[in-house]
């Protein structure tokens, strides 16, 4: 009897991760290409991402490609049954497994489920943006936050950017006292008066990517005592608690036994961070469990994918995925 074999698929807004497995739970192929969110590359260049990785994967495998028996596609800006549809199409155009055996969900879902492999709980994304996701014992679950940069996503790296540069303009104005930020965001900007740091925000213009990528001087201007970075890292580390809080309250979860995973480049950013943002979670739910994850996101997928088989998941399988998740491209 031929070995069934699933696809884990992470399809994030900057690349697109896949991992081969068979249910048993042995890694066969990793794959990566470039990001598959097609609210930010369109449809035809999600297609296009997804089976470029897909394909690496199976390539690395050395065995012929044919449809997985399931697979599981985590796909960032996924939110509505439109969305679904739209990467269900794109899934049956590849021909990654058979239609009754593909799974689609947002990329907070698959990062749940490998940070805490496959058990209930809270998940906190803090990279660029923000989002947190929960499932509860009873199969119940709830999205907070993730709107985007436009409308939230508070507490994310580009909250840190956009508001040190806020600060910046008001300190500049005598709105607010100096602060370090001043100088180090003009440097970073190659900005010699402040009258100019209009134009380099607007014309040639800031991606929101580019925003983000200030996050780290914010954080280091605030571990160097600046009050000003300080209050801004603060203040956006209870926004992020805010969101565990609220995902707690609308699954009925007490905070005793609540496993909390904090996932996302700046969640994982340095002992100054992580000891905040750990600490304002606690301040909002006391008792709270956080954990480290488990395993990555495109693990969590394949976790999903075994789970559409039917079965239930070994603590075999979940190991043996530890033992690779490191070795991902």
């Amino acid at each position: 009897m031929q070995e069934q074999l699933i696809l884990g698929i992470d399809g994030g807004g900057t690349s697109t991760r896949v991992v081969l497995a068979s249910r048993g739970g042995k890694v066969l192929g990793f794959g990566r290409s470039g990001p598959s969110n097609y609210d930010d590359v369109g449809i035809e260049k999600t297609r296009e991402n997804i089976r470029l990785a897909v394909e690496q994967a199976w390539n690395k495998s050395g065995l012929v490609r044919r449809p997985a028996d399931a697979a599981f596609l985590g796909m960032a800006g996924v939110v509505s049954d439109a969305d679904r549809s739209i990467i269900s199409e794109i899934a049956a155009s590849l021909a990654l497994a058979s239609q009754d055996f593909v799974g689609i969900d947002h990329d907070i879902r698959i990062a749940l489920a490998g940070g805490l492999a496959l058990k209930p709980g809270i998940v906190l994304i803090a990279g660029t943006g923000s989002s947190c996701y929960g499932r509860n014992a009873a199969g119940q679950s709830c999205r907070v936050g993730g709107w985007g940069y436009l409308l939230d996503d508070g507490g994310g790296s580009y909250y840190l950017g956009i508001e040190a540069i806020k600060a910046v303009v008001r300190s500049g104005d005598g709105r607010m006292g100096p602060t370090a930020l001043t100088e180090r965001i003009l440097s970073t900007l190659g900005v010699e008066e402040m009258q100019d740091l209009m134009h380099r925000i607007y014309s040639p213009g800031m991606s929101r990517t580019e925003i983000a990528r200030l996050s780290p001087m914010v954080l280091e201007t605030a571990q160097q005592g600046d009050s000003v970075a300080q209050k801004i890292v603060r203040d956006g580390q209870n926004e992020l608690a805010l969101l565990v809080e609220v995902a707690a309250q609308r699954l009925n979860y007490t905070t005793e036994g609540l496993s909390v995973v904090a996932a996302g480049g700046l969640a994982h950013s340095g002992n100054y961070y992580k000891s905040g943002l750990y600490a304002a979670i606690c301040s909002h739910l006391p008792g709270v469990q956080i954990q480290e994850p488990v395993l990555s996101p495109v693990f969590g997928a394949a976790l999903l994918a075994i789970e559409i088989l039917g079965t239930y998941t070994p603590l075999e399988v979940i190991s043996k995925f530890q033992q690779l998740d490191g070795e991902q491209p």
